[in-house]
């Protein structure tokens, strides 16, 4: 790697915005990258990143996916769940919780999905004006998993903000006390909802995984913090791209808005990847590109790269939905590959499908006031001022 200067720092605002340049200068200058200040290497070819997630002997999830060292080490699977395990306790888990999640099971949930997406998206559309990001896309994914929990209504509100101080990672790894309350009040509030389901079930997912007898108390808590987490905020962020590059690509909104609703959801999660990357603890000394990574060294997997490697996806950044997006990697790879993936896909599906029916083509978004997330593994958009009129 003498000689290059390719500099990625996944916190820098203004990598951030625009990733997909230094994405691209790595895969052909640094395939392997290291941020010694930072204290990880990188992976963001195609077809590196594709044998990492897939190679779990050799690429361990124990320490969690999360690149910050402050989020990441043993105590991970406190708030990760599953993802921050591996075989056998990881495929013991993921087993009881996938029966939850048969493609039966979320099937049947679409009906309720289209009630809260239009719940959300007709007063939006009323008003005209509105922050798609905050009033359609953060809300309907929160709901969904709210009505899974069997979480009131009332108190949703409340969920969200003190799960905020998880989706706020600092590469410090710092945390204000606040957040850590929060954290502390939610796991106690999860708590007390496996506490009532075991004593009264109702017809929820919460019911359905304490009835299966697989999961300890702390097994549910642990997962019900990665669902309202990661379950609602990839989705979200997955829902924002679709709206804003359709937004900057009249050809292909007209595609979107002409019923091209699965190509829209599965090339903007091509082309913008909610999930950017997973982190990996390497379990023994290993060579890449002629430098040897040492054991115990933090991999960082750089799925939104591979999305973008013009060895796979001709024009990748080109957003185009009329591509064969089959090799794209979006909810990962291996005995790690998103179990909420069919859900995402759904809700994604459902909400494209509300709003094509109820908004013109010509919405307009006003590019000054987008926000974007600034933490490691998660990357899209908090804030997406939108105008609308009715179709």
């Amino acid at each position: 790697m003498g000689g290059v200067d390719v500099v990625y720092n996944p916190y820098d605002r203004a990598v951030n915005d625009d990733p997909y340049p230094v994405y691209a200068r790595m895969r052909t200058e640094a395939p392997l990258y290291h941020n010694a200040d930072l204290g990880f290497w990188a992976l963001s070819r195609h077809a590196d990143v594709s044998a990492a997630l897939t190679d779990s002997a050799l690429l361990s999830s124990d320490h969690g996916p999360l690149l910050d060292p402050g989020a990441s080490g043993p105590h991970a699977r406190t708030f990760l769940s599953f993802v921050a395990m591996d075989p056998p306790e990881h495929t013991r888990m993921r087993a009881a919780i996938s029966r939850a999640f048969t493609p039966r099971r979320v099937a049947a949930l679409e009906p309720m999905i289209r009630q809260i997406a239009r719940d959300h998206i007709e007063p939006a559309v009323e008003r005209g004006t509105f922050d798609f990001a905050r009033d359609i896309a953060a809300k309907v994914p929160l709901d969904v998993i709210s009505e899974l929990m069997g979480v009131p209504p009332a108190e949703r509100a409340g969920v969200r903000r003190r799960s905020d101080a998880l989706l706020r990672y600092d590469p410090a790894g710092q945390m204000s006390d606040e957040g850590v309350k929060g954290i502390l009040s939610l796991g106690d509030y999860y708590r007390s909802i496996v506490v009532e389901r075991r004593a009264a079930p109702r017809d929820d997912l919460v019911s359905a995984l304490v009835a299966d007898g697989e999961l300890t108390e702390d097994d549910l808590v642990a997962f019900l913090f990665l669902l309202i987490g990661a379950g609602a905020e990839t989705t979200t962020h997955l829902l924002c791209g679709a709206w804003y590059w359709a937004w900057r690509n009249p050809v292909q909104r007209a595609a979107a808005f002409g019923g091209a609703i699965g190509a829209w959801v599965e090339e903007s999660l091509r082309y913008d990847t909610p999930a950017a990357g997973v982190a990996r603890r390497l379990t023994r000394d290993t060579e890449w590109y002629g430098t040897t990574v040492p054991k115990d060294a933090r991999v960082w997997i750089l799925i939104a790269s591979a999305n973008r490697d013009e060895t796979v996806f001709p024009d990748p950044d080109v957003y185009d939905l009329g591509r064969d997006t089959g090799k794209a990697i979006s909810f990962g790879a291996g005995r790690h590959y998103c179990l909420g993936g069919p859900l995402a896909r759904l809700e994604g599906r459902v909400v494209l499908e509300e709003l094509t029916a109820c908004v013109a083509p010509d919405y307009d978004i006003d590019r000054s006031l987008i926000r974007r997330t600034v933490h490691g593994n998660v990357r899209g958009m908090v804030s997406l001022p939108t105008t609308v009129k009715p179709a």
